[in-house]
C-alpha cells in the first residue's frame, strides 16, 4: 500500500476551495475568516452534499425521484468526501513534517 498522495497544483487547490466555498473566500488572505474558517465553509459543503445525496436517494426509492439527479447527487458527494480526505492528508503530512524538523 503506498502513501504517496497525487500532485496538486497551487492554482488547482484554489479553484476546488473556491467551488466548495461558493467563491465567498478571497484567495489572497484578504479575506478575515482564515483558513480555518475556509476549512470548516468546505467540510460543511461535504457534509450537505453528503444529505443532499441521502435525500435523493430515499426520493428515487420511495419511486419519486429521477435516477439522473441522484447519480449526480452522489457523484458531488463522493468528489466532495474525496476532497476532504486530501486535504486532511495533506495536512497530516505538513505537520508530520513540521514536526521533523530541528530546532
Amino acid at each position: 500500500m503506498s502513501n504517496a498522495l497525487p500532485a496538486i497544483s497551487p492554482g488547482g487547490a484554489i479553484k476546488a476551495y473556491l467551488s466548495v466555498d461558493g467563491g465567498a473566500a478571497q484567495p489572497d488572505g484578504g479575506g478575515s475568516d482564515g483558513f480555518s474558517a475556509l476549512l470548516n465553509r468546505a467540510l460543511d459543503g461535504a457534509v450537505n452534499a453528503g444529505k443532499q445525496a441521502d435525500a435523493q436517494a430515499t426520493q428515487a426509492i420511495s419511486g419519486h425521484g429521477d435516477l439522473t439527479q441522484v447519480v449526480t447527487a452522489v457523484s458531488r458527494a463522493e468528489l466532495a468526501l474525496q476532497t476532504t480526505v486530501a486535504v486532511r492528508d495533506r495536512v497530516l503530512q505538513a505537520y508530520q513534517d513540521i514536526m521533523k524538523m530541528p530546532i
